[in-house]
């Protein structure tokens, strides 16, 4: 019995949580900073081979356009946009409320988790694989 009274509980307190259905801007700087290290550690510890410089112009060239166009759309939305810039919300508020995705409403929590730790892993891997690159690299006898 005590139960069903918790989950409605719960359920209330859920239901009254604010909607977002934007992500806060600190979310997007968040994802164009994993990007940008993603490129940087390319070039850092890959940018010594001469077979490598087209790939590698090639992958800074796509994330580019990647941040770059939904840059722009934001950057227009915003200038057009009707509220006042002195009210921003703060990233604990929007993190404590939910947002609407196309598949439903989450937790925005869970929401930026989700969308910021695939690129998060692609980061962290090409550090990971580069560092592993440059010891064995070091470590290999010279011809």
């Amino acid at each position: 019995m005590s139960s069903d009274r918790e989950m409605q509980t719960k359920e209330a307190r859920r239901h009254n949580r604010p909607a977002w259905n934007s992500l806060h801007p600190l979310v997007y700087g968040a994802a164009v900073s994993l990007v940008f290290w993603f490129v940087a550690v390319s070039w850092i510890f890959f940018s010594g081979f001469a077979d490598m410089q087209l790939v590698l112009w090639i992958v800074t060239f796509f994330f580019l356009m990647v941040i770059a166009i939904p840059s722009a759309i934001w950057l227009t939305a915003r200038r057009h946009d009707s509220e006042d810039p002195g009210k921003r919300m703060s990233l604990r508020d929007w993190v404590s409320g939910d947002l609407d995705t196309a598949q439903g409403r989450r937790k925005a929590s869970s929401a930026v988790i989700e969308m910021l730790l695939p690129i998060a892993a692609g980061a962290f891997g090409m550090t990971a694989l580069g560092l592993v690159f440059y010891v064995v690299a070091a470590g290999s006898p010279s011809p």
